[in-house]
């Protein structure tokens, strides 16, 4: 049951993204690259964070998420997330879950990553995590923050 509404929040996210993919994918084509931080553990929050960060890939950003305190449990599979939001008025029967909408930019090719201390405070392990997650590493992740040319957005 779990992932059949895991699989339909996904769908319902790749729904609400149809619109613009197909006239301002330029995903990979720039220099343009940004990182994104998101630790609330509210939906809403969530879920803005994401729908922004799609924004962003489908400008062209290549656009990195690190997964940090509640925020860290997006990335573990099977996790559900306790409501749907509502996307904007543009869309108004889409709702979306902020997990769909990840794990739909995760299959464009969006890197996403816990923080290194979200696994070791958790009752979760790496196999936990949804394939293709990692778990960030300080160094290079610092570097990346540090990278002027990186704009660095918090959630």
């Amino acid at each position: 049951m779990r992932h059949t509404l895991l699989a339909a929040t996904a769908l319902s996210a790749a729904a609400f993204a149809l619109p613009t993919l197909a006239t301002a994918d330029n995903h990979g084509e720039s220099d343009d690259r940004a990182l994104m931080i998101v630790t609330s553990d509210k939906v809403q929050t969530q879920s803005m964070a994401m729908i922004l960060g799609n924004a962003m890939r489908q400008q062209g950003t290549d656009l990195h998420i690190l997964l940090c305190d509640a925020a860290g449990d997006l990335a573990i599979d099977g996790f559900e997330s306790d409501e749907a939001v509502n996307t904007p008025p543009s869309n108004p029967a889409r709702q979306i879950k902020p997990e769909g909408l990840m794990q739909m930019m995760m299959g464009e090719g969006v890197g996403v990553d816990v923080c290194a201390i979200y696994l070791p405070n958790s009752d979760d392990s790496e196999d936990d995590l949804y394939e293709g997650v990692g778990v960030a590493a300080p160094g290079p992740m610092a570097e990346m923050m540090r990278d002027p040319s990186i704009p660095v957005y918090s959630f």
